[in-house]
């Protein structure tokens, strides 16, 4: 009994994890859309530009939603230290998403809104796998002490 309670507590806590990285996730997902959008089609900047920047603010948006939200009951070693990691690897994720762009423009020469569009959430599901396994991996570390069940911001609350 002991050992599915374990098994019960483990899968609830990472389906909340999940959750949380997932409204997370979609408001950074309309951030670098619709930057991509903004900045190629209303802006008229070059594509690989665009997602650049989209992708950067995106990313900003993102660590902070997921260090004070979606993990914030993990370890914290180190604010300069969780935001080299982070950016480090969403740079690999943002490679990711170049490499489907620059494919689908230079290589296979589709340069119209909707070929865009579609290598770009290529792009972006490739590299949303990739974020989720490397942040719990090496960015936000499992805590090495017991959590408490109640949050202190959750204590005083409930007073």
């Amino acid at each position: 009994m002991q050992f599915l309670r374990g098994a019960y507590e483990r899968l609830s806590g990472l389906i909340r994890e999940l959750a949380k990285f997932g409204t997370i996730g979609a408001i950074a997902f309309v951030i670098d859309v619709g930057g991509l959008n903004f900045l190629q089609y209303g802006l008229q900047w070059g594509t690989l530009t665009s997602k650049v920047i989209a992708t950067g603010v995106a990313t900003t948006f993102a660590y902070f939603g997921n260090r004070f939200w979606t993990y914030r009951h993990r370890e914290q070693s180190g604010l300069a230290r969780e935001y080299f990691l982070f950016f480090l690897l969403n740079g690999v994720a943002l490679l990711i998403g170049l490499l489907c762009i620059g494919f689908t423009r230079y290589t296979l020469e589709l340069t119209d809104p909707l070929s865009i569009n579609v290598a770009n959430l290529i792009g972006i599901g490739l590299g949303t796998l990739f974020r989720f396994w490397s942040y719990k991996k090496w960015v936000f570390l499992a805590a090495t002490e017991e959590v408490p069940k109640e949050l202190p911001d959750e204590v005083t609350r409930a007073r």
